[in-house]
């Protein structure tokens, strides 16, 4: 007899409870979709992952889609969004350049990003999860985690059976699927999520921790970037398993606090807990040129308008940003980062400009760029933000002519009215 015949079970597709043993399908709708665990019905954080997001809301509203390889991307110069799954056969991947992903797939229908439509959408599916727990942490439009602790006698299901019923209902309702992942932490459900894509359901216990994460890359684990995964490899770890099998003590002598956290995800330990509402860490705007871009002048046009948009994100959600960092992508695809950090908080347009176009005219040395971007980190209430600077008799002038600028705008529409700078922007 097979041993995973044995274990605790249900039907992904009715729900029903399998008995023990119980064959390859459901016996009452004949499903293969089962799934069985030792740990199914004790483990209760979860992480939900929506299949090929933007694509599959391209494909939901247009049926002759279906069985098309779709990419949404920008542009010859651009980045792949996302790619449908049948895209992906042909290689495609997130964040691959167009250009690339045209020659992969010449037969892909492209599409340019829609993003009111996919943030309706994500508002949706987000608005469902808040029917099982209000534990629920988003990660980005289209992936949260989910602790549905204590919920059983509120849903009369367990916690797995309560997310594959979700599953089923964000299909029905919003016409996408979704993966989820089931597990003891936030970082193994995470993992989970993406091991059965798509509409996947797969489950990581605490039994198997240690096994399923020994034969694992040391990149396996996030914020472990490619020149620490090297200077690990120097060292000897290459997998999860000889991380395993050092000493906490050691790994913190050699790399501080990396160290200990690699220590203990290599052992599935994180106790950080879903966290619903998690604040936006930055806000940024960026954008790809059509023909590479050296000149200085010219990228400090192209800079203006990122500012006020990133100004005008700051704004609407009421936040002002403690610090300011410029994104430059070479030719080559090398992505160079520069921060400032602000003696106040900002939310101006201006302020954002002055420090942003100082950091590019360090960089801008006659090396061509396909893509820049501005944005702002360390965010705080907009109470906080630009404050008198005695120091700077100007910055009182520069905020109330913003403000002027923002108040006609808000008036007569974003077109209304603009920056000589603003203009310039728009004719290069």
């Amino acid at each position: 007899m097979d041993e995973a015949s044995t274990l605790p079970g249900f039907c992904r597709d009715c729900g029903r409870r399998l008995p023990a043993p119980a064959g390859g399908r459901c016996p009452d709708c004949r499903s293969p979709r089962l799934i069985r665990h030792a740990e199914l019905y004790d483990l209760a954080i979860g992480h939900i992952d929506c299949d090929a997001f933007y694509a599959a809301i391209e494909k939901r509203d247009d049926p002759q889609l279906r069985d098309k390889p779709v990419i949404i991307g920008g542009g010859k110069r651009g980045v792949v969004s996302t790619a449908c799954y049948i895209a992906r056969i042909s290689g495609v991947r997130s964040a691959m350049p167009m250009f690339k992903a045209r020659r992969l797939c010449p037969e892909a229908v492209v599409i340019k990003p829609n993003m009111a439509k996919y943030a309706a959408a994500g508002r949706e599916v987000r608005r469902l999860m808040l029917e099982l727990t209000p534990l629920v942490e988003p990660l980005s439009i289209d992936e949260a985690f989910l602790d549905l602790s204590g919920t059983e006698k509120l849903h009369k299901m367990s916690p797995a059976e309560s997310l594959a019923r979700l599953a089923l209902k964000i299909e029905a309702e919003i016409g996408i699927t979704v993966s989820i992942g089931l597990s003891h932490n936030k970082f193994l459900a995470k993992i989970a999520s993406d091991l059965n894509k798509p509409r996947g359901f797969s489950v990581i216990g605490r039994g198997e921790t240690l096994s399923f994460l020994a034969d694992k890359p040391v990149r396996f684990v996030w914020g472990i970037g490619q020149a620490t995964s090297d200077r690990l490899a120097k060292d000897g770890f290459t997998t999860l398993g000889q991380v395993q099998a050092a000493a906490e003590r050691d790994l913190v002598a050699r790399y501080g606090r990396t160290g200990a956290h690699l220590w203990h995800l290599a052992r599935g330990v994180d106790d950080r807990e879903v966290e619903p509402d998690s604040p936006a860490k930055s806000i940024s705007a960026e954008t790809t040129f059509d023909i590479d871009i050296a000149d200085f002048a010219t990228l400090a046009h192209e800079l203006w308008p990122l500012c006020e948009k990133v100004s005008e994100r700051l704004k609407r959600a009421e936040l002002a940003g403690g610090n300011v960092h410029l994104k430059l992508k070479t030719a080559g695809f090398k992505i160079l980062s520069r921060q400032v950090t602000l003696n106040a908080p900002t939310r101006l347009a201006e302020t954002l400009y002055r420090h942003g176009r100082a950091m590019l005219e360090k960089e801008a040395t006659g090396t061509p760029y396909r893509l820049i971007g501005i944005g702002v980190g360390d965010l705080r209430d907009a109470a906080d933000a630009d404050p008198l600077d005695l120091a700077d008799p100007q910055a009182e002038q520069r905020r109330k002519v913003e403000a002027a600028i923002d108040a006609v705008r808000a008036k007569l529409g974003k077109g209304s009215i603009a920056k000589g700078r603003g203009f310039d922007a728009r004719k290069k």
